[in-house]
């Protein structure tokens, strides 16, 4: 397999795992309209999804920390720090999830006693995770636009382009 066709293979993995990550998160933020169960089990295989999303960016992470104090590109250096907070708010909402657990946890068999202090960390963190996950996706803009012509809008279009076709007409 040649190399350009791993990227696109990645790049692929990597856009439908965002996209999913996404969705998830628009839906465990709403918890009233999916209800407490579907909330919290889909914020934990969200968690997990994040994992896989740092596996997936492991190289790029290791070579930012390795010269973030010296030559990076301000947006790269932006994205890092960006991406830090969102990591750390997202263990502190994972984290503090799973202590006041009202169905997943029990469901396993753990019961913790939950206190007003981690719902309103977990409320707070949510809130914060918002405005972080709209300034990712601000800083992604360009390869998300670029990304969803390529692979959907793309396919969808008639063989010949569409758009050629489109100024004939």
């Amino acid at each position: 397999m040649n190399s350009t066709r791993k990227r696109r293979d990645f790049t692929k993995v990597n856009y439908l795992l965002d996209l999913g990550a996404l969705i998830a998160f628009l839906i465990a933020m709403d918890p009233r309209s999916s209800g407490l169960a579907i909330h919290e089990w889909l914020s934990i295989a969200f968690g997990g999804v994040i994992v896989v999303h740092l596996l997936l960016h492991w190289d790029w992470i290791v070579a930012i920390t390795r010269r973030f104090l010296r030559k990076v590109a301000a947006g790269a250096r932006l994205k890092y720090v960006l991406n830090a907070l969102l990591f750390v708010d997202g263990v502190v909402i994972v984290l503090s999830g799973l202590l006041i657990s009202e169905v997943a946890l029990p469901a396993l068999g753990l019961r913790l006693r939950p206190g007003f202090a981690w719902r309103w960390l977990h409320s707070l963190s949510a809130d914060a995770a918002v405005f972080l996950l709209g300034l990712h996706i601000a800083l992604s803009w360009k390869w998300i636009v670029s990304v969803t012509r390529r692979y959907v809008i793309q396919p969808l279009l008639p063989r010949g382009g569409g758009r050629r076709q489109e100024a004939e007409a």
